[in-house]
This record gives C-alpha cells, sequence and structure tokens, in this order.
C-alpha cells in the first residue's frame, strides 16, 4: 500500500526520484569537466550505441533539447575525447556519434550500475505493481508530451 497520507504530488515525488537516481547514479573516474546533463548524455550515448547508429538528433529528441545545446554537448563531448563524429556516406550532412575507447571503457561499470539500481527500484514491488506503474508513468509522459506535427487539435 501507498504510505503517503492526502492527495500525492505526483510531479513533485517524480522530481524526487529523479534526483535520487542522479545523485546515485555513477560515471567511474568521473571526469569534473562535464556537467550532470553532459555524463547522462554519455551514458546514453554508451548505453544506446551498443544496440544502433546514433545521430545528435537523437540525443536532441531523447532529452528534449534544441540542436544548439545538442551541439553544444557533442563538441565538448568530442574535446573532453569521449566522443567523434563520423560523416555519413549517404548523407554527408550527417555526421554519426560513435564513443571513443576512453568512453567505452566506462560502459562496463554504468552497466552494472544500472542493474544495481534497477535491483534496488524494485525491491519490495510486484511484477503487477511495476506493471501498472509503468503503464501509468508512459501515460504521464505521453499527457506532458508537445502534441505530433498533424495530431494538433
Amino acid at each position: 500500500m501507498c504510505e503517503e497520507a492526502g492527495e500525492p504530488h505526483i510531479g513533485r515525488m517524480i522530481h524526487r526520484l529523479s534526483n535520487q537516481l542522479k545523485r546515485q547514479s555513477f560515471m567511474p573516474g568521473e571526469d569534473r569537466s562535464l556537467t550532470a546533463m553532459q555524463k547522462h548524455v554519455l551514458q546514453f550515448i554508451l548505453m544506446e550505441s551498443i544496440r544502433r547508429d546514433l545521430y545528435q538528433r537523437d540525443v536532441e529528441e531523447e532529452f528534449r533539447v534544441r540542436r544548439s545545446t545538442a551541439t553544444s554537448m557533442m563538441q565538448l563531448l568530442e574535446r573532453n575525447g569521449f566522443i567523434r563524429r563520423e560523416s555519413v556516406a549517404e548523407d554527408a550532412r550527417l555526421k554519426k556519434i560513435v564513443p571513443t575507447p576512453k568512453a567505452k571503457a566506462l560502459r562496463t561499470k554504468i552497466l552494472e550500475n544500472i542493474q544495481q539500481m534497477e535491483k534496488r527500484l524494485r525491491q519490495g514491488i510486484s511484477d503487477a505493481e511495476l506493471h501498472q506503474c509503468t503503464c501509468v508513468l508512459q501515460k504521464m509522459l505521453r499527457n506532458l508530451s508537445p502534441p505530433e506535427a498533424g495530431n494538433q487539435t
């Protein structure tokens, strides 16, 4: 059962949970020149690049940032030796984001931390509760997402 009394302040609860996750996230050999947001972007690049090619627009969409903000982050990550951007044969304007060996060396520790954090988050939560929570959070995310072009009412 829920331990909170009274009407829940959902946004505040999600914000508190997010802060706890950020505080306890792990970036081995943390580079002090990276901001928290840049560390999250680097983690995203490291994890997603395992499954697919990544481009700046993927970072823009994932973190809901403007092109200029994403460009600044990519430039800093590149300057610090964590990524390189490679031209794509089909479209010279498109640059694939590739983690460097320096960044890849962090991947195993980050994966271990993610698994540990997921385990802690799921403690005492049944599969049914977890499924319901996931469904509700997805709906909330959709509720706050901007309408897609062509679907505006």
